[in-house]
Parts: structure tokens; sequence; C-alpha cells
């Protein structure tokens, strides 16, 4: 879950890498989906919609679509990582195969490690002071152990070994898949040069996902945050900016093609998924994949044509979208509040769904300010310091 808009401001534009890539409206519109859904999920786990007033008005199944979308939340969020990264790197770059790993790698850790470091600490003194929900207390789990499995990218697999963690602490098993992801693409990259041959090997992960979930069963937490499957996501993601950079116009029919059947699939999976899940198994999610995939693939052909104006009623969700990766960090902390609040009030769980709209404004608000007062400033310093030496090495090589 990365923010490349912010990363562009924050110490790229010499390279013109800004004015490389289209206006990315519709991918933070994406992004502000896939948090939404990740808050309202983590927030209904708790504080339920169904069982409630709005079963009254609303299908039963269409609420806990509404509910238990975050997962499937998360893997639109690997495809547009991949996609905003595989970017960012054709448009500094030119060719992938042409990365600079020093700058990549600095680039990815000044984006990461500020946040990531800072509620790594606020997490661990929380469990240090007592908080409820806060504290890991399972025999098989130590706050030493959380922390090594955060740093060394393993906190999905030591879930899977050992259950699961706190809510503030589980949320961050993606980004063990995400940046184990980054720290061998560059690599990938530059060994196999081949642009036909890297295609190929993305491919195979990306069409992969159904058959590595399936080889996990039998051990949901495992199946469900393994690196390979979340691997595969990211890898579609990266197929899609490969095809964008490829294909710079098409069609416009072309467009509307990959659009139309992006967004039919994205709907099917998260509104329908229980009817999928009978006929594809496992394969639903690589039908989100390849949907989300096609339906940026058509966002970025369309926006270097005519970049679309952004529906007002939609700039909140593209605004959220912009600031995913911070608001994906901190909100447990806004939903542990308002379910201790909600607890202690001893309200009614049939109006259960007034405390959602609050809740996601405050994780809003939370994950932005974390973003203006420490990861935005702390992104563009780091960048100064790390970036600059290799980045004027390879203008001048290029």
């Amino acid at each position: 879950m990365t923010d490349l808009a912010t990363a562009l401001h924050a110490g790229d534009e010499r390279d013109g890498a800004r004015t490389a890539l289209a206006r990315l409206d519709g991918i933070d519109l994406l992004r502000g989906l896939s948090i939404l859904l990740v808050v309202v999920h983590h927030l209904a786990l708790r504080i339920p919609l169904r069982d409630g007033w709005l079963e009254t008005w609303l299908p039963r199944r269409f609420l806990g679509s509404l509910m238990y979308n975050g997962y499937e939340g998360v893997f639109v969020f690997f495809v547009v990582s991949g996609f905003l990264i595989t970017s960012h790197a054709l448009a500094r770059w030119g060719a992938l195969d042409r990365i600079d790993l020093r700058a990549f790698y600095a680039m990815r850790a000044a984006r990461i490690l500020p946040s990531l470091v800072l509620v790594v600490g606020v997490l661990a003194l929380l469990h240090v002071l007592g908080v409820p929900h806060h504290v890991i207390d399972t025999e098989r789990q130590s706050l030493a152990r959380a922390v090594l499995a955060v740093a060394g990218l393993h906190l999905n697999w030591y879930e899977g070994v050992t259950g699961y963690l706190p809510g503030g602490w589980d949320v961050l098993w993606s980004l063990s898949i995400e940046e184990a992801f980054y720290l061998g693409f560059p690599l990938a990259c530059l060994l196999l040069r081949s642009r036909a041959a890297l295609v190929v090997a993305l491919g195979v992960l990306a069409l992969s996902l159904p058959a590595t979930r399936a080889a996990l069963a039998g051990n949901d937490i495992w199946q469900e945050k393994a690196y390979l499957p979340g691997m595969a996501a990211i890898a579609a993601g990266v197929l899609a900016a490969i095809t964008c950079d490829r294909w710079k116009t098409v069609p416009h029919a072309l467009v509307t093609l990959f659009g139309a059947l992006g967004s039919a699939g994205i709907a099917a999976v998260m509104l329908f998924g229980y009817v999928l899940w009978p006929w594809v198994g496992n394969g639903y999610v690589l039908v989100l994949t390849l949907s989300t995939a096609l339906l940026v693939i058509a966002l970025q052909w369309e926006a270097r044509v005519a970049p679309p104006a952004m529906p007002r009623g939609l700039r909140w969700l593209s605004a959220m979208g912009r600031r995913s990766y911070e608001i994906y960090l901190t909100h447990m902390f806004v939903v542990f509040a308002v379910v201790t609040l909600w607890q202690a009030l001893g309200a009614d769980k049939h109006l259960g769904f007034l405390w959602h709209v609050p809740t996601v404004l405050a994780a809003w608000g939370l994950g932005a300010l974390l973003a203006r007062a420490w990861s935005d400033p702390m992104n563009v310093w780091l960048r100064r310091r790390w970036v600059k030496a290799a980045g004027m090495s390879n203008a001048r090589s290029g």
C-alpha cells in the first residue's frame, strides 16, 4: 500500500517522473475504496452491520459483503502497489533493467520506514503499559519476537505459525509480503534483463494464485497471509504497468472494454463472492486481481487521452486513497478506541451502524495527521540524504 503521488511530490520532480505519468485520480479512488473496506471490516467484526436496524432495509448478504471484504481490499492494494511502483520505476529509469538498486531501495525505505517504525514503537509502548486490545499475551508469542517479525519481513509467517496477533500488529502482515517482493523485484529485472522473460515470469506468478492458495488449505491464517498469493497480486499490478508502458495509446473501444470487465469483476467478487466461490473456489481472488489490473490499465489509458473530472461526491474517497498507507497503519488505534467507548456506554448493537461513519472519518484524520506531521517530511528528508547521490549518478549515465 504505497503512495506514488506523495513520493513524486517529495523530491522526484527533477527527473520528470511526475510528468511521465497520467493523473492518478482513478487509482486513488481504488485505493480509497480499498482502505474504506478494510476499516469497515475491522470495525464490523466488533460492531456488526448485520443483526441491527440496517438489516430491516438492506439484504443480509449485501451487509455481509460490506463487512467481510477487508481481505479483498488488501489484494486490490497489492495490485495497485505493483502498478504504481513499476510505473514510477519506468518513468524514472526508462526501463526496468536499468533500475538503480541503491536509489530504488532508498526510496522504498524512505516511504515505508518512518511511519512503520513510529507505529511499531507505539504498539510496543501500549503492550508494555498493558492497554487492552494491544497486549501480546499468548504463550507462543512475545513482544520481542513480534518486533523481529516486522523487521525481518515475516510477520505473516509468524502469525501463520503462532496465531493471530492483536489487531494493531496483525495488519502489518501485508507489509511483510509487499516489501519482500520489492527486495527481489529489481534484482529479477536486472538478472532477466529481457522484458519478455520478465513478463513470462510475472505472468506465471500472477496466474499461480489459485493453486498456491489451494495448496495451503488446512491453515486458514497462512492461506490468507502467505507470500506467494500476495506476490501474485502484486505481479498482476506490475504487468499492468508494463502493458501501459508498452502501449501508450489504444482504441477507445479497448479502454471501454477493459474498464467494463475490470469493474464488473471487482463488483462480482465484492458483492457476490458467495456465488462465485462454489464455481471457482480459490480462483475468486484471481478474478479480483486480474479485474483490478484491467481497470487500472483502463484508467491509465483514459487519463492519458483526457483525464476525467473527479465527481464531487467521490473526492473524499480519492483523498482517503492518497493517505491509504498511513490510514492502514493506524486505523486499528481508532477502531479499538471506538469499540472501547461503545462498550463502556453499553450502546445498542441494533444501532451499531451509526458508529461506522465517525470511525472512518477519525481513521482518515489520524492517517492524514501522521502523513502531514511525520511521514511526508521524513520522506523528503531521507530522500535528500539517501537518493540524491544515486539519482545524480543515474542521470549522468543516462
